[in-house]
C-alpha cells in the first residue's frame, strides 16, 4: 500500500474517486479516509481507516462507538474523532427523517428511484444493477454487474440470475443509469429487458421492473408496459 494518498494515481485517491466516479466505487475505508483527511508521518490515512474498521468490525459498529473508543487508534485525536461522530450523527438523523427503502415493502418504482437516484446521479459511466427482493418485496441486496456503455455491453441472463440466486432473491428489479440525463429507453434496452423477463419466468424469479435513471428523473419499464 502507498505510504500516502498522494502516492496513488489521481483517479484512485478517495476524494477524487468519489467525485469523478461516484459513491458506488468508494469502499468503506476510503469513505472514512475522506473524513479523516490526513494520516500521520508513519501511517497513511487509508491505513488508519482500515485499522478503525478492523478494530470495530464495520461502519455500523463504528457508528455506535464513543469518542474515546475511536481515539484508541494511533493518529486519531479530538478533531478527527469529532468529524467521524458528526458524520455518523448526520447519517442517523437522515435515516430518521427519510423513508428507508430497506425497511419496507416496495410498492412503486418511486420508492426504488428515490433511494438510488442520489447514488447514480453523478455517475459518468452507465451501470447496470440487479436489485434483489425478498418474499415480502423488501430490498435485500443490490449489485452492479456491468459498467461502461450499455450500447456495447451485453447483459446476459446468467449474470443477472447468478446474483439473484446467490442472494436468495424471490424477485428482482433491474436498473441502469443514463449519464446524459435522457431517461428514454432504447429499443435495445426494451428487447434486452423482455429477454431477461422471459428468463425470469423460467427461473421462477420474476423481473418486476427495469428502471432507467437520468439526473433526477426516471422511467419505469413496468409503468410503460414494456414488460
Amino acid at each position: 500500500m502507498s505510504d500516502t494518498v498522494r502516492d496513488l494515481p489521481l483517479d484512485e485517491r478517495p476524494r477524487e474517486k468519489l467525485l469523478l466516479r461516484g459513491a458506488l466505487h468508494v469502499s468503506d475505508a476510503e469513505l472514512l479516509a475522506i473524513l479523516l483527511r490526513t494520516g500521520t508521518k508513519g501511517k497513511s490515512v487509508i491505513k488508519m481507516a482500515l485499522e478503525l474498521l478492523a478494530e470495530h468490525g464495520n461502519l455500523a459498529a463504528l457508528a455506535t462507538r464513543s469518542s474515546a473508543s475511536i481515539r484508541k487508534i494511533s493518529g486519531i485525536g479530538k478533531d478527527k474523532a469529532a468529524t467521524l461522530l458528526a458524520a455518523f450523527e448526520i447519517t442517523r438523523r437522515v435515516q430518521q427523517q427519510s423513508r428507508n427503502v430497506f425497511d419496507k415493502a416496495i410498492t412503486s418504482p418511486d420508492e426504488v428511484a428515490e433511494y438510488f437516484i442520489p447514488r447514480l446521479r453523478d455517475e459518468m459511466k452507465e451501470l447496470f444493477l440487479v436489485i434483489c427482493l425478498s418474499s415480502a418485496n423488501k430490498i435485500t441486496k443490490y449489485e452492479v454487474i456491468s459498467e461502461g456503455s450499455l450500447d456495447s455491453t451485453v447483459v446476459h441472463p446468467r449474470e443477472v440470475f447468478k446474483v439473484a440466486i446467490e442472494n436468495h432473491a424471490k424477485s428482482i428489479i433491474l436498473m441502469h443509469n443514463h449519464p446524459s440525463g435522457n431517461v428514454n429507453p432504447s429499443q435495445e434496452d426494451i428487447a434486452m429487458t423482455k429477454k431477461l423477463a422471459e428468463a425470469g419466468k423460467i427461473m421462477d424469479i420474476p423481473v418486476y421492473d427495469h428502471i432507467v435513471v437520468g439526473g433526477n428523473k426516471y422511467t419505469s419499464f413496468a409503468e410503460k408496459k414494456y414488460i
